[in-house]
């Protein structure tokens, strides 16, 4: 099981980004007892019978990680929805059937369950998964109690000057981007 909610999202992000999205919704939502995420993608997406794999622990397509033989961010998730009282639901096209591409994954946690993991530190998963190298536009909601927020890839690169180099590439740009997410979540 991952330490935080914010690393099993970090995770399942990254799958995102690796299944070659160019568009990438992130849309983050936290109430006083639960928290819940949608991560939708326009990437490769996956058959049904290749979705119904991927929930298994034990298998992967070998395609991302050559000689793996285990693919654990979709299994974790499921575990930790269903043993905390929250739920997750997975959506997914190859377009073999005409429907477009790609995948969605949410889910919902309990945080009131003693075995939910803590949310963790979501300006670090934020500004880790903003930064993942790719050519990607990627559009973060995030909704609390106290206020809410979007940003977008594409406009923080602008914003640091990057938007010709099309990524985050230095030290000082990554610590710009971590103040920037953070003075957002204290807002």
């Amino acid at each position: 099981m991952h330490y935080t909610l914010c690393d099993l999202l970090s995770d399942l992000t990254q799958n995102a980004i690796e299944a070659g999205s160019t568009k990438i919704r992130v849309d983050l939502r936290e109430s006083d007892g639960e928290f819940a995420a949608v991560i939708a993608d326009d990437g490769r997406g996956m058959s049904p019978e290749v979705l119904k794999r991927a929930t298994d622990p034990f298998w992967s397509d070998g395609v991302k990680h050559p000689g793996r033989k285990v693919g654990l961010g979709i299994p974790f998730l499921i575990q930790t929805a269903e043993s905390t009282g929250g739920d997750w639901k997975i959506e997914s096209s190859d377009g073999s059937d005409g429907s477009p591409r790609g995948t969605t994954v949410s889910c919902r946690f309990d945080l009131a369950n003693i075995d939910t993991p803590p949310v963790g530190d979501v300006a670090g998963y934020l500004r880790q998964a903003l930064t993942f190298d790719g050519s990607y536009e990627m559009t973060v909601t995030r909704e609390t109690p106290r206020g809410s927020f979007e940003v977008r890839r594409s406009e923080l690169l602008d914003a640091l000057g990057l938007a010709e180099e099309g990524s985050f590439t230095d030290a000082a740009s990554l610590s710009l981007l971590g103040q920037y997410l953070e003075s957002l979540l204290e807002e």
